[in-house]
């Protein structure tokens, strides 16, 4: 069935938006040794010497069990089949507002695993917050992808 509406552009850019940020999360979790590398090279403070600690573990990690950063591959290659998802809704909004819907869910749910695995796994707290960060920031353009399909319908 054809669409009868006109997607308006303010949508189509936030949809882009989301499509672009999922996907650059997923290619740059593949190279993620060379750029804890980078990153621990280029900071100082607090920060720097959790990068820097982080960067060790998963150097050390690779050179004895190079098998468990295929874990960090398919997560990867979970953002990047998460980007090709909100196509579906850049090309008719309408019929997939749902997955505009799925996209709200996980930037909610973003927050209780931050905080519940992170203090598991000793990630610290600001760090935790930067995670958090991905799903404040990506609900905003998806909530008002979602306010504007609803005017169309």
């Amino acid at each position: 069935m054809k669409m009868h509406y006109s997607i308006p552009i303010r949508v189509k850019i936030y949809l882009w938006i989301i499509i672009i940020g999922l996907a650059l999360s997923g290619i740059t979790a593949f190279p993620i040794e060379t750029e804890l590398a980078l990153l621990a090279k280029s900071g100082s403070g607090s920060m720097n010497h959790w990068l820097t600690t982080v960067y060790r573990a998963v150097k050390n990690t690779n050179q004895l069990y190079p098998y468990l950063s295929y874990g960090t591959d398919w997560l990867a290659f979970a953002h990047l089949m998460l980007a090709i998802l909100f196509i579906g809704p850049l090309r008719d909004p309408v019929k997939n507002v749902w997955v505009v819907q799925f996209g709200m869910i996980a930037c909610i749910c973003i927050f209780p695993l931050a905080f519940i695995a992170g203090s598991i796994r000793g990630i610290p707290v600001f760090w935790r917050l930067i995670d958090c960060s991905f799903g404040a920031i990506a609900i905003i353009p998806l909530y008002l992808s979602y306010i504007a399909i609803k005017k169309i319908t």
